[in-house]
């Protein structure tokens, strides 16, 4: 017996299912809302957060760009050393021997206790923020990039050696391609990592001198006022940064692999 054939969704549910499950989750948000009697200091409704960010515009917008440069220094910093780390691991098993557990060490090494020594090392600011970034962002992509060079088909890595190809050429012209999925993964993963990390940043080792402030100085300082609304206006704004990101990214892998690769083929995407 032939096992039944799932209908493929059109693209207009696509569309129109993330919009009935979000509209789910603000009926029930008002619902908790109404329920439990809290006031808008400790759980405000999403009409207060939209009214918050409409008044605090101007202020979230300055922010938004301040974090995005941060981010996006950061980002470009994990993509590219992550890049050449994992083509050192990817070259011999005792590179990745000897240093993959170091990066392990630094991966689950909590950043704020390594908070101190950025400040002392990179200093405050911006320099401190991108350094954070890139910790957070970093691992992702070594993870992801190391991964995709050892798991190139063998039958092919075979063809190349038949061919008398050379270390190199077998690196560049078949392990670097087949590995450009995975890299790109780990990029998405670090996308959604790199605000999150600017945040954190500004949280800890930023400043607003020069009203250079981020999101992370307004979540401070709309913390320390009491200004709940306005705190999860921020946070809004954060995702809405985060999405700006993982599209930029999600578009590169796109102009990378759709022309070539069996994810953008296969009849259930």
């Amino acid at each position: 017996m032939k096992a039944p054939i799932m209908k493929k969704p059109s693209s207009l549910q696509l569309w129109l299912l993330p919009v009935v499950s979000g509209l789910a989750f603000v009926g029930l948000w008002y619902g908790v809302r109404r329920w439990s009697g809290l006031q808008s200091w400790i759980l405000p409704t999403p009409a207060e957060i939209i009214a918050a960010a409409w008044t605090e515009r101007a202020r979230l917008l300055a922010a938004a760009g301040n974090t995005a440069v941060g981010a996006l220094a950061g980002f470009l910093l994990a993509g590219v050393l992550g890049f050449g780390t994992s083509m050192l691991l990817g070259v011999s098993r005792a590179l990745r021997a000897s240093l993959y557990p170091w990066l392990l060490v630094l991966q689950m090494t909590p950043v704020i206790v390594l908070t101190p020594i950025i400040v002392l090392w990179a200093g405050p600011g911006l320099p401190g923020i991108v350094t954070v970034t890139w910790l957070i962002s970093y691992f992702p992509i070594v993870a992801n990039m190391t991964q995709g060079l050892l798991s190139t088909d063998m039958n092919h890595v075979a063809l190349f050696r038949m061919a008398n190809a050379t270390p190199l050429q077998e690196m560049l012209l078949l392990r670097v391609p087949s590995a450009m999925p995975y890299y790109l993964a780990g990029l998405r993963i670090a996308a959604t990592l790199a605000p999150i990390g600017a945040i954190f940043g500004e949280y800890m080792v930023g400043n607003s001198s020069g009203g250079t402030g981020g999101l992370g100085f307004l979540v401070y300082s709309y913390n320390t006022q009491i200004k709940i609304p306005a705190l999860f206006a921020t946070a809004l704004t954060s995702c809405l940064l985060g999405f700006v990101f993982v599209a930029a990214v999600s578009f590169l892998n796109w102009a990378v692999l759709h022309q070539w690769h069996d994810s953008f083929e296969r009849a259930d995407h």
